[in-house]
């Protein structure tokens, strides 16, 4: 039961963590205004690159509003990749290729973040921040698989 329990409580962290993060595209003028005024302060190539995303970003919300719709389904991604742990979170031995896939998502993630930012032009800095949910997602779910291994030999023991 305490597996389980500490199963669960990694599995909703990870869940809200992803919500949170996908949410974040939604109000995308907003916060990338708040990235801007943020980083005033630091000067330099940081903000010179929030600036320049806040106003592109600004500039396209004001013609082509039409393009933030790929937008809200990257928030909608998010929410159902957030569902799929629902079956580890029930039976996390059964479902633990589920774990295994959100890893290799993770993995993914670090790839994508370095791979396309040359072509997007984003600065390496950016691409660190970005990595870096492929990194700190994969702690709790590399926590999770290394419970559910356990829970797996105990059963199997059990039988």
């Amino acid at each position: 039961m305490k597996d389980l329990r500490y199963i669960r409580r990694w599995l909703a962290f990870f869940v809200f963590a992803l919500l949170i993060s996908g949410l974040t595209a939604v109000p995308l003028v907003r916060l990338t205004g708040l990235l801007q005024v943020w980083t005033r302060p630091f000067g330099g190539p940081l903000h010179q690159w929030a600036s320049q995303a806040a106003d592109a970003v600004a500039h396209v919300d004001s013609t082509y509003p039409i393009l933030f719709y790929g937008t809200d389904w990257l928030a909608f991604a998010h929410v159902v990749i957030g569902l799929s742990f629902i079956g580890p979170w029930r039976d996390p031995v059964r479902n633990r290729w589920v774990v295994e896939w959100g890893l290799w998502c993770c993995g993914l993630v670090v790839l994508l973040a370095f791979a396309w930012a040359p072509v997007r032009h984003i600065p390496f800095f950016w691409s660190c921040v970005d990595a870096s949910f492929g990194v700190f997602g994969a702690v709790p779910l590399w926590l999770v698989l290394k419970r559910i291994q356990k829970l797996e030999m105990e059963q199997q023991v059990q039988q």
